[in-house]
């Protein structure tokens, strides 16, 4: 197979990603499991032509330079499908993981979000995180939050990714796209230049480091709507996450700093389904309020997972909380549910007090 082959049946199987690697077929991720689609490992010649056809000469360089190179290549441009290319080297070959990108943009009860979430989007100021592991949908979730923003509000949304994943057209509000390594070189230098462009919206694609944190901090601070991402999972690490990157004399400050731009953490994690094929997002939300506020300012954010809990009300859940839920109607597996809690231990007692546990489940009696 080649490699437009490749793509067109993780297109008609649905997969999320393709992994090429020599001695090992192309291999599928498709809700979640990974699938070979031939039998013939794939040699070192195979994997190289395949990032030739996709790559440009100058990725092709940044490999050799740099050992890889991440960019975005269009498909089959009339059904708008695109993928995510992350091409390598490996063992003195080139290896690739293709991501592909969804192409329309998801209602939010389909992603799962609360309607006190989306309320947020109107804020014309502040900071929401949306953190996770690698696929765990923060992308899509960005982008619909995104796409409801233009659809409903004439502002400028300033995208920063590295590469652009998304498209969105000028609706109501105008987008302006930029591609760190394309159009501008590092996160932190578009974020400081977006602020002289009359944004109202920035999406910063990901929060990598020192320099990005604090540009982003200070644009959520002089009155912009600010969306980034980290690789973290729950609240109150991502709130600890941001904080010790910063030198410990500056620590106090930031504590500051966050509390009061701060609007939200969503965490989220994918996990497969029992009732249907596919995977569903399961959330943790914080939604921040004067307690939660001071248990920033004051460094208690070991708090913050039992102020969730008193604060549904508002908007706010633990993620143990979503996947006893998600069990409880027959979602996800008791397996899956507790091998994504946060405190298996206590997600296992509340199960079993709920009465939602079955007789013999082998991972609650190894726990």
């Amino acid at each position: 197979m080649n490699i437009n082959q490749i793509c067109a049946e993780s297109v008609r199987m649905g997969a999320s990603d393709v992994h090429l690697s020599v001695h090992r077929p192309p291999t599928l991720r498709v809700h979640g499991r990974l699938i070979s689609i031939e039998e013939k490992p794939l040699s070192a010649k195979d994997t190289e032509e395949f990032v030739k056809v996709i790559a440009s000469p100058s990725h092709i360089a940044q490999i050799d330079r740099m050992g890889g190179v991440d960019f975005g290549f269009d498909f089959d441009q009339e059904k708008g499908i695109r993928f995510r290319a992350s091409c390598f080297k490996q063992k003195g070959t080139y290896g690739l993981v293709l991501r592909m990108l969804p192409t329309k943009f998801l209602k939010f009860e389909e992603i799962g979000l609360p309607e006190k979430v989306v309320t947020l989007l109107n804020r014309p100021r502040g900071l929401i995180l949306v953190t996770g592991p690698t696929g765990s949908g923060k992308t899509t979730t960005l982008a619909s939050m995104l796409n409801f923003i233009n659809e409903n509000h004439d502002s400028h949304i300033i995208t920063i990714e590295d590469p652009i994943e998304y498209y969105h057209p000028h609706k109501k509000s105008i987008v302006t796209q930029r591609e760190v390594g394309v159009d501008v070189p590092t996160f932190a230098e578009a974020v400081v230049k977006a602020l002289r462009q009359d944004p109202d919206v920035i999406l910063i694609g990901e929060m990598r480091d020192l320099a990005t944190m604090e540009a982003a901090i200070t644009a959520a601070e002089t009155g912009h709507l600010v969306f980034a991402t980290l690789h973290t999972t729950g609240a109150a690490r991502t709130v600890e996450r941001i904080i010790d990157v910063f030198p410990s004399h500056q620590q106090s400050q930031i504590r500051v700093q966050l509390s009061s731009t701060i609007i939200a953490v969503i965490s989220q994690t994918l996990i497969p389904r029992l009732d249907t094929k596919g995977r569903i997002a399961a959330f943790e939300i914080m939604i921040s309020t004067p307690a939660i506020a001071n248990l920033i300012r004051e460094g208690k954010t070991h708090q913050i997972p039992s102020e969730l809990q008193t604060g549904a009300k508002y908007g706010s859940r633990n993620l143990d909380s979503h996947l006893l839920e998600l069990y409880s109607k027959g979602i996800i597996s008791y397996d899956d549910a507790i091998d994504k809690s946060y405190d298996p231990a206590y997600f296992a007692q509340q199960a079993s007090q709920s009465g939602t546990v079955k007789a013999a489940h082998p991972t609650l009696a190894k726990r």
